[in-house]
């Protein structure tokens, strides 16, 4: 089922979201509906708290970038398969030189910025069937999961610009608050309370 995706001004947005075990009411559905959720709306990545679950759940599938010919042949073969579900995750460093990736996020359509992150995380989580993973993980799908991982801690990538950045984008999360735009998928803004 395709869930409404939560735009920018929610709350659920800014909460540090909570743990969940093995016993968590239907999370193969939940699951199932957050990657038809990200398909549909074109994503590489959605968390839980994007679709009003404040749970420490995300979802990442980076082979879209897999075509990107600015990547290198390893790193293109890497993201093909790279899909992933993250339980409870834990980031335990930050490493590498620092990268900035032109960002996007499926709460505030439209708007890109330039986000500098370090390139290497090393990482902690549960799988979908709550097998322990640790790994590390580096590029551009180490930016995907660095993406997502704000989400569950209440961050969202406009919490990483700079003031004058934040300036200037700030009638244009109004408008996304408000409705005021016409994403090509299903949306819950939070100052209307519509679901479009």
């Amino acid at each position: 089922m395709i869930l409404p995706i939560v735009a920018y001004g929610d709350p659920v947005l800014k909460k540090k979201a909570a743990e969940i075990n093995s016993k968590h009411p239907n999370l193969k559905t939940l699951i199932e509906n957050m990657w038809e959720t990200m398909y549909a709306a074109h994503g590489v990545g959605l968390a839980a708290p994007q679709i009003g679950e404040s749970i420490r759940l995300f979802i990442v599938d980076g082979s879209p970038f897999a075509q990107d010919k600015d990547l290198d042949n390893i790193e293109r073969e890497e993201l093909k398969s790279f899909k992933k579900v993250f339980i409870n995750a834990e980031i335990l460093s930050y490493t590498g030189p620092q990268e900035s990736f032109n960002e996007g996020c499926l709460s505030i359509p439209d708007i890109r910025e330039d986000v500098n992150r370090l390139s290497t995380i090393e990482i902690s989580y549960y799988n979908e069937r709550f097998q322990r993973v640790e790994e590390e993980i580096t590029g551009l799908a180490s930016r995907i999961v660095q993406h997502e991982y704000d989400h569950i801690e209440g961050i969202l990538f406009t919490d990483k610009l700079g003031p004058l950045k934040k300036k200037l984008l700030k009638t244009r999360l109004a408008q996304i608050s408000r409705g005021n735009i016409d994403p090509d998928y299903k949306m819950r803004f939070p100052i209307k309370n519509n679901i479009r």
